[in-house]
């Protein structure tokens, strides 16, 4: 929009919570001074339960609200992208800024969102965990109030007296971290309790019974960077608010008391008593705020006991991890828990395309096991060769109408009170057809009118048969119809995120977690064999992503960014997804742009020398000014622009970098690397800089 007086641009934004921080991680790639504000923005509209609103503005945030009258409302707390999008961005302000973030380790800087909504008591998340929110319409209508008399500062956790309620970066980093490692399955994964999927829509129905393996990969990752952190910073102690202290000293006294089971398979009952405690504590802390709010009270944690709970939850975090290898080396994505009266029990889904992505993505992995990851990956079923590249899940057929719903005529034999609904014509569980099929009631939508039914027959003279046969009658209810396992439109659509389809973001997602894993290799000098076997895979799914295919294969203009493919037809549902972040992030990985403690470098190891110009060729970027302006490429060169500044690769016989300055000075180094100040003039984006002429020898580019 334009400003109403001087008719000047107005930059603003608006998105719900992914959209916004997903691709703000690639925006921080080209505004890298812009990275300290977006983390800043991240933690101020999470909630001190450790989540974070739908919807993110200029102005604040927003949040979904129940419609007494409305089916479709919906409400529900998002996780997922808490720990792996902000792990994204605040490695990036390591890698420009180092030291910034245990600037505010012990600074009053940040704040909490007030969202109104109330998590259920941890004894109720376990009758119901499809059930767990709680919309607070008085707490709704006090915030807007607020908001309209203060502005967006109504929308944060105040004090008695207004005051609006300030912590440091290490409690907001704490409390994000307690909300998951509370919801931790040991050996399952991190449980997917508040009525919201994860990164994939399309399992949407896993929520609530689901544990969900890919945010402990992330959160594995995150444990790995906040250690490092830790390690870093001479502050030996740190005030955090009362209330979450009690909470992280209960979290931290579980997990150690219970590390010993680490060092085998754990048990049914022992998984729930860790479960149960960690629930507890977590309820206990939430319900002490939703009552009460904050009392202002601060207590002092020490380093030392923070390395030490970091170092416990990744020992729990990596147990799992190991615990979730499948026999064919694949690793486990999602998995379904059970609490039943000898504890809780776990199941598995099948393999999944996401399970791999954060596996690889979690800096886990050796070198040589990504390599085992990615080859059982091109063996298996997610593998789809016409596109030559990856489907979400496996496909399969989907029963017709008439083999639905059909029970198994050994089963409905092995029940006696089935037999006799049926001998007696009553038709509230059963009913047999004319061709002697027995179907349970067509008006059953879950297990949940199944009882409600079997609850009923109880009072009509069934009580005895029912008291004996219920577990039964259930049991042949979910073999037939496994809604526990149900997955969501991921299960029964034939499009978007459905049987057979390919995901493009999830492809380029997965480009990206195996270029981290080649220069990883690259970087601990593992032996040439494993790095090239991994470079060929990375060479292979980049090729069948979109870009690099004709028209006809793709099915669409393969410069244009698509949602989907189908596997009836060509690529679906254009628009700008969070593919097109990936996608850069992983050339700018392939160019060699290199960001280590505040310098610049350039390291093209994964580049190849057919990228370069053949002959010569005109171009026109647009520099840091706005300005457009021709540049000549000679052959043998290549160029792009890192934050609006072209750089252009020469091959050479010897390794240089030349500085262009804006006043016609230049400088000459036999080094790829600026320093410091320089490349802050770079990140900057302050124009000093004009050009950077990168010679590079033709043995370290890939053939």
């Amino acid at each position: 929009t334009e400003h109403e007086t001087d008719g000047s641009k107005v930059l603003d934004y608006e998105g719900n919570w992914r959209d916004i921080f997903q691709n703000w991680e690639a925006l921080a790639c080209s505004y890298p001074e812009f990275v300290q504000g977006m983390i800043f923005k991240f933690l101020n509209a999470s909630t001190f339960d450790g989540y974070n609103p739908y919807r993110v503005t200029k102005g604040g945030f927003d949040w979904e609200t129940i419609e007494p009258d409305n089916p479709w409302s919906y409400i529900g707390y998002w996780g997922d992208h808490q720990i792996i999008y902000l792990q994204k961005l605040l490695e990036l302000s390591e890698k420009y800024s180092p030291g910034s973030l245990q600037a505010g380790f012990d600074q009053n800087w940040f704040v909490y969102a007030a969202v109104p909504y109330r998590i259920k008591p941890y004894d109720q998340l376990l009758q119901n965990p499809q059930d767990t929110i709680e919309f607070d319409h008085a707490w709704d209508t006090e915030i807007r109030q607020r908001r309209a008399t203060m502005g967006t500062d109504g929308t944060l956790l105040a004090l008695e007296g207004e005051e609006i309620y300030r912590v440091n970066f290490l409690e907001k980093i704490l409390a994000t971290l307690l909300a998951k490692i509370s919801n931790l399955v040991p050996e399952a994964g991190i449980w997917m309790n508040t009525q919201r999927p994860e990164w994939n829509d399309a399992n949407n129905a896993l929520v609530g019974n689901g544990v969900s393996m890919v945010t402990l990969c992330y959160l594995r990752r995150f444990l790995k960077f906040f250690q490092s952190m830790l390690e870093k910073t001479d502050l030996d102690s740190v005030t955090i608010s009362g209330e979450l202290m009690e909470f992280y000293h209960s979290t931290r006294e579980t997990l150690i008391h219970f590390s010993p089971l680490l060092s085998g398979k754990i048990s049914d009952p022992d998984r729930k008593a860790i479960t149960d405690r960690l629930g507890t504590a977590a309820s206990d802390y939430r319900q002490q705020i939703y009552q009460n709010g904050f009392r202002g009270k601060k207590r002092s944690i020490s380093r030392s006991g923070l390395q030490g709970f970091v170092q416990v939850c990744l020992d729990f975090a990596e147990h799992s991890i190991r615990a979730n290898r499948r026999p064919d080396n694949l690793y486990h994505a999602y998995n379904l828990m059970t609490v039943h009266e000898g504890g809780i029990s776990y199941s598995r889904l099948s393999e999944m395309l996401e399970g791999q992505v954060a596996v690889l993505s979690a800096g886990f992995l050796r070198p040589e096991e990504a390599l085992e990851v990615l080859g059982a990956l091109k063996k298996s079923a997610l593998f789809r060769d016409d596109q030559y590249s990856y489907i979400l899940y496996p496909n399969k057929d989907l029963p017709g109408f008439l083999q639905k719903n059909t029970i198994p005529a050994a089963d409905a034999r092995a029940s006696v009170l089935l037999q006799k609904l049926i001998a007696d014509g009553n038709t509230q569980i059963v009913e047999r057809d004319v061709s002697g099929g027995v179907h349970f009631n067509g008006n059953f939508k879950n297990a949940k009118d199944l009882d409600t039914a079997l609850d009923a027959l109880s009072d009509n003279g069934y009580n005895d048969l029912v008291a004996r046969e219920q577990e039964l009658v259930q049991g042949i209810f979910e073999n037939m119809f496994s809604h526990k396992a149900f997955t969501g439109r991921s299960g029964t659509f034939f499009a978007y995120e459905g049987l057979g389809s390919i995901y493009w973001h999830m492809v380029s997602k997965l480009l990206l977690a195996v270029q981290e894993c080649c220069l990883q290799a690259i970087e601990e000098g593992t032996g040439p064999v494993v790095i090239g076997r991994l470079l060929e895979h990375f060479y292979e799914i980049e090729a069948g992503i979109g870009v690099h295919k004709s028209p006809e294969l793709y099915g669409a203009f393969p410069t244009d960014p698509y949602s989907h493919t189908p596997f009836h037809r060509g690529a679906q549902q254009p628009g700008m997804t969070g593919q097109v972040k990936e996608d850069f992030l992983a050339r700018f990985g392939e160019l060699g742009i290199v960001v280590r403690a505040g310098k610049l470098s350039f390291n093209p190891c994964l580049l190849r020398k057919g990228e370069f110009l053949k002959e010569t060729q005109s171009v026109e970027y647009v520099d840091v000014r706005g300005v457009r302006t021709p540049l000549r490429l000679e052959p043998g060169t290549l160029c792009f622009t890192c934050c609006q500044i072209p750089v252009v690769y020469r091959i050479q016989e010897e390794e240089r970098l030349e500085l262009v300055f804006a006043d016609g000075q230049t400088a000459v180094s036999d080094r790829l690397e600026l320093d410091e100040a320089t490349s802050r003039q770079v990140f900057q984006r302050n124009g000093a800089i004009r050009q950077m002429l990168v010679s590079i020898r033709a043995i370290t580019l890939r053939d």
